[in-house]
């Protein structure tokens, strides 16, 4: 081949090349778990949520490229989970990866994100260390965190009286931050932690907890457990008679726990959370269309409402940053922007990483309250951003100037 020849066959490799890559999709990537304990609370209705927000954002295409979702199961081992998010990052061209809840997973996923330069936004992910001392530029923390459903939750209820407290904690980090933040609380306010029992993620029988937060005489018990082990921890804890003189305080507890529960089992129990389906027009609006499309109908919880808002915001930076390939400036284009929506209305991102929106004490309802299925929950008030979230000079964020 001549050198004519030769030029313009790497011309012409080099034009194809650069087809390629603007062609190449922009990939949001939903990981969770869809076949264990958190799989109803996040899991299929979380990528529904994604989907919702891609075609929502009202554009096709960002900088010529397309938007896909994908999804992975990380069935709750960490080492499955980094993998994924690994082979997604070096060799499925994902350039943002979501939801996540387990927070150690979380924490992995953050901390390869930075090194690979791509993008996490946290939006089932529970940890509050994601925004204190692990804190990352390629990192938003979306629905909420441990700090904010512990503090929240123990300061409302020690002003009720509930001024010592019990915990039934899941024994990873997600429980232990939910428990350490609440625990915090109780004593801030004067209140008195008696003890703490642990149980395995996943576990079945929890009579001996039971047994032991029912014998230490708490006036509340404090569960910082999710999902399946929320659910069967306030099952057995019904059986045992427990909700009477002492309160149960489901530091996680959300819409999707309660169908399996009824109303009956959980009276007087109270929940924080960024997100209810019935709160305004906005969040009633959402949830139709989104039960409209889930399998079984199911209303959307914070976490799924969560994916939602923070898939929207991140094609929003995407867009500004014009394009998903450094994911540092795509994060600083998220925070550059305010944030608004029908879910959790208008709001911003701090400079380390959280995402600030208002939080609500909600409360269950009677049986002869509750107009349906999912009609389990009532508004007691609502605390206003600048207090729901850990204040910024004391999450330790290497990110935070002083």
């Amino acid at each position: 081949m001549g050198k004519l020849g030769l030029t313009l066959a790497l011309a012409g490799a080099l034009a194809a090349t650069a087809v390629s890559a603007q062609e190449k999709p922009i990939r949001i990537g939903i990981l969770n778990d869809q076949s264990g304990v958190f799989s109803d609370y996040q899991g299929e209705g979380s990528v529904i949520a994604a989907r919702m927000a891609v075609e929502d954002f009202g554009k096709k295409t960002i900088a010529g490229r397309a938007i896909e979702v994908v999804t992975a199961d990380h069935q709750n081992k960490t080492d499955v989970g980094i993998g994924i998010a690994r082979r997604w990052f070096d060799q499925e061209g994902v350039d943002a990866i979501m939801d996540v809840p387990n927070s150690a997973i979380a924490l992995g996923v953050s901390s390869l994100a930075r090194e690979k330069n791509k993008v996490f936004v946290g939006s089932g992910a529970g940890t509050a260390e994601l925004t204190g001392r692990q804190c990352s530029p390629n990192t938003v923390h979306w629905t909420y965190d441990t700090w904010s459903l512990g503090h929240g939750l123990a300061r409302a209820l020690v002003a009720n009286g509930g001024k010592s407290w019990f915990f039934i904690t899941a024994d990873y980090a997600f429980g232990k931050d939910l428990e350490g933040s609440a625990a915090d609380e109780v004593k801030a306010q004067g209140g008195q932690v008696i003890g703490a029992a642990r149980h395995p993620l996943g576990a079945s029988d929890y009579s001996s907890f039971l047994v032991q937060a029912q014998a230490s005489g708490a006036q509340v018990i404090g569960l910082a457990n999710a999902g399946d082990d929320m659910s069967n921890t306030l099952k057995q804890a019904a059986e045992f008679g427990i909700g009477g003189k002492q309160q149960l305080a489901g530091l996680i507890l959300n819409v999707t726990n309660m169908p399996s529960l009824g109303l009956q089992a959980t009276q007087g129990v109270y929940i924080l959370t960024p997100y209810y389906w019935d709160l305004n027009d906005g969040s009633r609006a959402f949830a139709k269309r989104y039960m409209e499309r889930h399998p079984r109908g199911n209303a959307p919880n914070d976490m799924q409402a969560g994916v939602y808002s923070a898939v929207l915001h991140y094609l929003k930076g995407v867009e500004k940053a014009g394009g998903p390939a450094d994911g540092r400036a795509v994060v600083a284009a998220m925070k550059s922007l305010p944030t608004e929506d029908p879910i959790f209305g208008a709001g911003s991102i701090r400079e380390d990483g959280r995402k600030l929106h208002p939080m609500y004490l909600l409360t269950t309802k009677t049986p002869a309250e509750s107009t349906g299925k999912w009609d389990v929950f009532k508004p007691v008030r609502t605390i206003p951003a600048e207090q729901a979230w850990r204040p910024l000079a004391e999450g330790g964020c290497p990110l935070v100037k002083g």
